[in-house]
């Protein structure tokens, strides 16, 4: 149900409410981890950086040369953390990404598969944004992987860098969000920092990384309290942030090279502990741009 141009729809606005109401107001200067893209009340979709590059001035650079989702790997750095422990193949990955082609599929658990087709039904193939894949299916033809870098043409500054991944067999946007490296108070060091932008907000995951033995990568977010990394939603309405922090929500990604230029990873969501999705990918160089790949399980 459309509720007008200022609230949106429905199910939209009663989640915005609650950030609202169970959130805190906050400043974005005094918590600039908590800044990020937001979209307008009709949805997100492929095309959504594009409109911000052209709202804000920006050139989006796509097609030629190799773009990463983290400009520089060792931005991670600090106390807990040393990127020199990391596997070449992984920050490879990290600083080189539009040049990987993917395979991906997922594994939700039984009890949780029905609030997966709730989500997508009430928010995720309206939006354009967050359409996990509820079977092998969903990526049997394939997910495009395109990675954007928006510059600032007086400078060259890079404002943001994107990562937009659909599936070639509905055209549905799997994922649409916004890469950097921020600070955290509850963190001594860098952490990876992911926007999702939504109706009139946004909704950030702030990941913070290990290193294992064996050279690979884990970034977690998980937390304790409002400034430890972890998920939080923010809503946007009329000049005033809101944001609230989401304890019960988390998520691993554990990243490890394979075989030659083949990094895999595997991605766990969890609610109240209890894992209720597992997402599995292949990333192979393929010494190109952007790249369009399919799978149906793992090889």
């Amino acid at each position: 149900m459309w509720l007008g141009r200022d609230r949106g729809y429905l199910s939209d606005w009663i989640t915005q409410c609650w950030v609202t109401i169970s959130g805190r107001r906050i400043d974005l200067h005094e918590y600039p981890w908590l800044r990020g893209p937001t979209a307008g009340p009709e949805g997100i979709g492929k095309a959504f950086f594009d409109t911000l590059a052209a709202q804000l001035g920006l050139d989006v650079c796509r097609g030629i040369g190799v773009r990463g989702l983290l400009q520089d790997f060792r931005l991670l750095a600090g106390p807990a953390f040393d990127p020199a422990d990391i596997s070449p193949e992984i920050v490879s990955f990290y600083e080189r990404t539009s040049g990987y082609e993917m395979d991906a599929w997922a594994e939700w658990s039984g009890f949780f598969r029905p609030f997966g087709r709730l989500l997508a039904h009430l928010f995720s193939r309206r939006l354009g944004q967050l359409n996990v894949p509820l079977s092998a299916l969903d990526t049997s033809r394939g997910v495009t992987s395109e990675v954007l870098h928006l510059v600032d043409p007086l400078t060259g500054a890079i404002r943001y860098t994107a990562w937009v991944r659909t599936l070639l067999k509905t055209g549905q946007v799997l994922y649409c969000g916004s890469y950097s490296v921020c600070q955290v108070p509850g963190h001594p060091g860098g952490c990876v920092h992911v926007t999702f932008p939504l109706p009139n907000g946004n909704a950030i995951v702030i990941m913070r990384p290990r290193s294992h033995p064996d050279g690979s990568l884990s970034v977690t977010s998980s937390g304790d309290k409002f400034g430890d990394p972890g998920f939080y939603f923010t809503v946007h309405r009329r000049g005033i942030v809101r944001a609230r922090y989401l304890r019960s929500l988390q998520e691993t990604i554990h990243v490890y090279p394979a075989s030659g230029e083949v990094v895999r990873a595997d991605h766990t969501l969890s609610l109240w502990g209890a894992v209720f999705l597992r997402l599995h990918y292949r990333l192979r160089f393929g010494g190109h741009i952007d790249s369009l790949v399919g799978d149906t399980g793992p090889a």
